[in-house]
């Protein structure tokens, strides 16, 4: 299903239309305020499955993020952080990053890497917070497979396209971004640049 959404004003019936969708195992292409990702409910592991399955990685080694609406979530799926950090996630969220925490033992086994980590992100981007809202848990989120033509993954039609017969539901919330989130580790302390995406590291470490 190819489903058209409002990205300032998402309309809450097909808001609940993708809720349920997710409830029921499935697997949504959605916007983010960067590339537009492909997601799961966190709790789902046949979903997470087929996830990979596109991706064409082992479930053990992929590395997913879980998508939250607020830093609220952030006590229940990773580890405490130092107040540096939080303050650091706090002035940048919502916004373009991708945090690496320790991972609480509230993150489903599946999900973890061997390293016990969880990448947080919280998008600005008002269907995506209103579908975690509804949802009332993190989603689970990928990029697209990225090969090939740019505009496979920023315009929502093509992506039904291509990925229609392999997903439940492509949102259609506008063209997407062409860059990634930037990834950030905190596990040791002090924040590392992991990847540069659309989210300015200098402005972060200012």
């Amino acid at each position: 299903m190819l489903l058209q959404i409002h990205p300032v004003d998402p309309q809450p019936r097909n808001i609940k239309t993708v809720v349920e969708c997710l409830l029921d195992g499935g697997v949504i292409i959605y916007p983010t305020d960067t590339i537009y990702g492909i997601g799961c409910n966190i709790f789902d592991a046949c979903a997470i499955s087929r996830i990979a399955r596109i991706k064409g990685l082992d479930v053990k080694k992929a590395q997913f993020s879980f998508i939250c609406s607020d830093l609220s979530h952030l006590s229940d799926y990773a580890k405490s952080v130092d107040t540096p950090i939080f303050r650091m996630l706090k002035a940048a969220l919502p916004g373009p990053y991708t945090f690496i925490l320790e991972a609480s033992k509230q993150v489903p086994k599946q999900l973890k890497t061997k390293k016990d980590t969880v990448g947080i992100r919280i998008p600005d981007n008002r269907i995506c917070s209103m579908i975690v809202k509804e949802l009332g848990h993190p989603l689970m989120s990928a990029s697209l497979p990225m090969d090939g033509d740019v505009e496979y993954y920023t315009d929502p039609e093509l992506m039904y396209e291509r990925f229609g017969k392999l997903v439940d539901i492509v949102i259609d919330g506008g063209i997407g971004h062409t860059l990634s989130s930037t990834v950030v580790d905190c596990t040791t302390g002090a924040p590392i640049l992991v990847r540069e995406g659309a989210g300015e590291w200098e402005k972060l470490i200012s």
